[in-house]
């Protein structure tokens, strides 16, 4: 395979997919890519983790030992109802936190610390005050900050106190329960228990204190209510009696009740005068309307009708008698003299009941009229008494209202003076405070166990922090994923003697990745083995020179017959790692000075070596002149490989020219060592020479880092000298 035939590949940018059908730019957690990280610094991690255990072990020793005496106390939502006063107490209601919070934060408020530091005269004892002098550090602080050396007041003497106090005391609700905890925490634990103790004392006597209060409060208002009250109580009772006086009003409430039933009765009698009215009217219209012949039935007098049947019968009888007797005969006469005086007799009674009708029509109407009148009158007199109630009803309502008031609140004012006197607390005292036996802070396992977890997370933080920014080759899933190319080889990290000490035993762990470099390279072209190979790196000092003569000893064992050619005319080692002559090499060769036969050398390893030679000082130069190509063409005809150890090819021309000229290329990347940008550059460099990369050989990788992601793991028992193993993958 000709120079001009060999394929190109381009370096992976963002967004291309890698050989692994994964992408460089893919967010997917790798978990094995953190273990690695996190086992590869462990170190880091073990001494974060040991550093601040340390430290936690130094601070906890060097604390002032702090003891925690509590009391414990109940409240209980209501006090015991001794005297029964509804509204002077809240009703009891379990849902109701309000209460309980309120207490918490008494227990913790300035008036109560203040009159714990007065009760106790904090602010003159020795052991109290011996724990608010600040420290050597903070009073030199404090002189740096210009800070105030004249002696404190009184007054603010006392709020010092009284908040070095309260930061020593804490409020513990017992939970589903009554009951709280109130701890207080000092370096003398029986300063501790006295503090705890007369701080419930306290917190008992201030919330009686604020009963008393109350009550007085109380009492107070009632008493300015009560005189008040009065006053308007006998203002309303001097209006009513006014009023009624000026209205001559005695028991209105009977009198209306009077009269109303009096215009009740009226009123019955006048529908029945109207009912005799109409009747007495009726029969006296009729009667004057009605013929004198039905006078008789209209009026409906039995003497009348008797008259008229008389008057009848003897008429009859007359005109009987006239048949037979003349009128004036003294008999007819006679008759006609009764009929005579029975007519006068119909008539005169007939105006007498004519005149009884009309005299009952009149006194009916009369009558009628006149209890019309009373009705009226009577109705006048309701509503002039029920206009004069109103006003009068208003005052008396007015002092009725008054006289309760005034009432209930005097019978407030007695229930409030003897239950202000009444000396039960709804607080008790449940467990008082004993001296500690044990420090309450720092504890040691506590403090310990923080520093090893936070020791163990900033090493871990560290650890991930630092992984993320090595932007270098660590493992062979890195060259794979990032740079795209095949890894043919990994090769463990000498970490006792030289890689050509560590070679010398076949045994070994970097003989046997060499050994599986070699085999990888037979498989990295169609026709296997290239016949011309060059070994570059990125940069110096990453093990191209070993590797070159690693692989040239390895294949040499295999009956290969191999030239091993030193390029690197600027830092040539070869000659060094294989102990043969460089007094002559390539440099004769490419110079016309010597026939590349006659330059060449034997080694101990089996393969013939061409050395650097004498350094030139334009390497590039000769290296692109044509006797390079006549030297490997003439050199393949005669060898069945040969390995061109190149320079570095970031910052020089030498690797591009020879890359160009060889049929491929194997890169030397170190483990953990050149940037992956910086190998991106050099592989750009490599390829716009139309050099082809067939891979790359990861040097220098630890061993201890466990997986190296390309399928197989070593496991390097001792330096070298141990068991190795190799799995396919």
């Amino acid at each position: 395979m000709t120079p001009n035939t060999l394929d190109t590949e381009t370096v992976p940018e963002s967004g291309t997919r890698m050989p692994d059908g994964g992408m460089p730019g893919d967010d997917d957690i790798d978990l094995q890519a953190y273990w690695r990280a996190l086992v590869g610094r462990r170190w880091l991690i073990l001494g974060a983790t040991g550093l601040c255990v340390l430290i936690a072990l130094i601070l906890t020793l060097l604390a002032t030992p702090i003891f925690r005496a509590d009391t414990t106390l109940q409240i209980n939502r209501d006090t015991v109802n001794v005297v029964q006063v509804q509204g002077f107490q809240p009703v009891e209601s379990l849902n109701d936190q309000t209460f309980y919070q309120t207490q918490y934060d008494l227990l913790k408020s300035h008036s109560l610390a203040r009159r714990v530091v007065v009760a106790m005269d904090l602010q003159h004892d020795a052991a109290f005050q011996k724990l608010l002098r600040p420290s050597p550090l903070a009073r030199l602080l404090g002189f740096l900050h210009g800070a105030s050396t004249r002696k404190p007041s009184p007054t603010d003497q006392l709020r010092a106190d009284a908040d070095a106090l309260l930061n020593m005391v804490s409020v513990q609700p017992v939970l589903n329960s009554k009951l709280v905890d109130v701890s207080v925490d000092t370096p003398d634990p029986r300063l501790s228990a006295r503090i705890a103790n007369v701080y419930a004392d306290q917190f008992i006597r201030s919330n009686l204190d604020r009963r008393m209060a109350a009550s007085g409060y109380a009492k107070q208002y009632l008493e300015d209510r009560l005189q008040e009250l009065k006053l308007r109580l006998e203002d309303s009772d001097t209006d009513l009696v006014a009023f009624a006086q000026k209205h001559q009003i005695v028991n209105i409430s009977d009198r209306q009740s009077l009269v109303g039933q009096q215009l009740e009765q009226l009123n019955v009698a006048l529908a029945q005068a109207e009912q005799d009215r109409y009747k007495a009217e009726a029969k006296w219209r009729q009667l004057q309307g009605a013929p004198a012949d039905q006078i008789a039935q209209v009026l409906g007098d039995p003497v009348i009708e008797k008259l008229q049947q008389a008057y009848a019968e003897d008429q009859a009888k007359y005109q009987d008698q006239l048949r037979i007797y003349k009128p004036a005969f003294p008999a007819m006469l006679q008759l006609h003299a009764k009929l005579d005086e029975i007519h006068r007799q119909i008539t005169a009674r007939t105006a007498l009941v004519r005149g009884s009708v009309q005299s009952a029509y009149a006194a009916a109407k009369a009558r009628e009229t006149l209890l019309r009148q009373r009705v009226a009158d009577l109705r006048q007199q309701v509503l002039n008494l029920e206009q004069r109630s109103i006003r009068y009803n208003i005052l008396k309502r007015e002092v009725d209202t008054n006289r309760q008031l005034y009432d209930a609140i005097l019978q407030r004012y007695k229930e409030i003076g003897v239950a202000g006197g009444v000396g039960i607390n709804n607080i008790s005292v449940v467990d008082r405070a004993e001296p500690p036996m044990v420090r309450y802070r720092p504890r040691l396992k506590l403090n310990l166990t923080i520093g090893l977890l936070l020791g163990l997370f900033a090493g871990i933080a560290a650890a991930l922090v630092l992984d993320h920014l090595d932007d270098t080759v660590h493992v062979a899933t890195d060259a794979e994923q990032k740079l795209g190319l095949a890894v043919l080889g990994i090769i463990p990290l000498a970490r006792t003697g030289t890689p050509e000490q560590a070679m010398q035993d076949p045994r070994s762990a970097l003989a046997e990745a060499y050994r599986s470099a070699r085999t990888a390279l037979q498989f990295a072209t169609a026709d296997g083995v290239p016949r011309s190979l060059l070994i570059t790196s990125t940069r110096p000092g990453e093990g191209k020179s070993t590797t070159a003569l690693a692989l040239a000893q390895s294949f040499a064992q295999m009956g290969r017959r191999v030239l091993l050619v030193d390029a690197d005319m600027r830092n040539p080692a070869q000659h060094n790692l294989g102990a043969v002559d460089n007094s002559r090499g390539l440099s004769n060769v490419l110079a016309g000075a010597l026939t590349w036969r006659e330059a060449i050398v034997s080694s101990e390893h089996g393969a013939a070596v061409l050395a650097c030679g004498p350094l030139p000082p334009n390497p590039a130069e000769l290296l692109a002149g044509p006797r390079l190509a006549t030297l490997l063409a003439e050199a393949q005809a005669e060898y069945d490989l040969v390995i061109l150890d190149s320079p570095p090819v970031l910052g020089l021309a030498d690797a591009p020219v020879l890359a160009h000229s060889v049929a491929a290329t194997l890169l030397v990347i170190e483990a953990g060592g050149a940037r992956i940008d910086d190998i991106r550059d050099a592989l750009k460099r490599l390829r716009a020479a139309r050099a082809r990369v067939v891979g790359a050989a990861l040097t220098k990788l630890d061993a201890r880092h466990g997986a190296y992601g390309y399928g197989y793991s070593y496991d390097y028992g001792g330096a070298y000298g141990g068991k190795t193993s190799r799995r396919d993958a």
